[in-house]
């Protein structure tokens, strides 16, 4: 017997995998397929297959469940718990219950602990890890930019955050101010192997206006600048080809293209906001332009 998520996206689940991952259920300690696999490779989420962590920040806690010091970039999120007791951690995909995150126990010298379920993760050898790449855009209001990169295919993960500026990890608040210099981004995490940096890029500049200076619809602002944050030279050569593309079509496009600049996530409220909030963008609209 299987069990269907109620997105009709992802993996079918087993009616435990489904106690756990939907849940938030426990499996029994000692009892998980992955506490004792010593094997080089990756652990994808069981619901929907986005990367996780990696077999080198696997570490023994003997506390029962397999136990991580480290997750892939962006892979996983931190809830906390209703009683305030401890951290839940979820898929940042597919928001599947993983397990929970303690702090200062000492176990390693990253002094992090994630204690995830077997039975919410799916492990692939080494042999055949999983390749991902990463790119950075910034087209107003994070939570529009977010929402439209979330539903294109290839992309496993999206994270809202800011960059640019000169602040260490800011606050919402003191990025609202325009005094940090940081615009409101989000970093996308996709697999190259279903998509490529210039289909992410050319859809960043047909959901925005990359027209407008300084502000996207009703939000004003240098934090809803219209920037992309360049990792490497290709796609540095892309984006000024697009913009030369735009230019030759009449748009007056402003964005900056820039490189890359320290990421810092932002808060939990900002995260996978309309799926969580079952709104729709308003100041973000898919225009084609290519």
């Amino acid at each position: 017997m299987s069990i269907h998520t109620s997105s009709g996206k992802f993996n079918e689940l087993t009616p435990e995998e489904a106690r756990v991952i939907l849940r938030k259920g426990t499996e029994r300690p000692y009892s998980g397929d992955y506490l004792n696999n010593k094997e080089g490779g990756t652990y994808l989420c069981r619901q929907c297959e986005a990367p996780l962590y990696r077999s080198a920040d696997k570490f023994d806690s003997r506390c029962g469940w397999p136990s991580f010091d480290d997750e892939i970039d962006g892979a996983v999120l931190r809830v906390p718990d209703a009683d305030g007791q401890r951290t839940e951690i979820i898929c940042a995909h597919c928001n599947g219950h993983l397990g929970h995150v303690f702090l200062g126990e000492g176990f390693t010298d990253k002094n992090v602990r994630h204690c995830v379920n077997s039975v919410s993760m799916k492990f692939v050898p080494e042999t055949v890890e999983p390749k991902t790449a990463a790119a950075i855009f910034g087209s107003g209001c994070f939570w529009g930019t977010e929402y439209f990169f979330q539903r294109h295919p290839g992309v496993i993960n999206v994270e809202s955050g800011y960059s640019g500026g000169h602040v260490e990890d800011p606050t919402y608040e003191q990025v609202c101010t325009g005094r940090t210099g940081h615009a409101e981004v989000v970093r996308v995490i996709y697999d190259p192997a279903k998509t490529d940096y210039e289909s992410l890029a050319r859809l960043f500049f047909e959901t925005h206006d990359p027209t407008q200076l300084n502000r996207q619809g009703p939000d004003i602002g240098t934090q809803y600048r219209s920037v992309i944050y360049y990792a490497n030279d290709d796609q540095r050569k892309t984006a000024e080809k697009l913009i030369g593309i735009l230019k030759e079509n009449g748009l007056d496009v402003v964005t900056e293209v820039s490189a890359r600049a320290p990421f810092w996530r932002a808060e939990q409220v900002h995260q996978n906001y309309y799926n969580r909030t079952g709104g729709t963008p308003y100041c973000h609209a898919f225009v084609k332009r290519f």
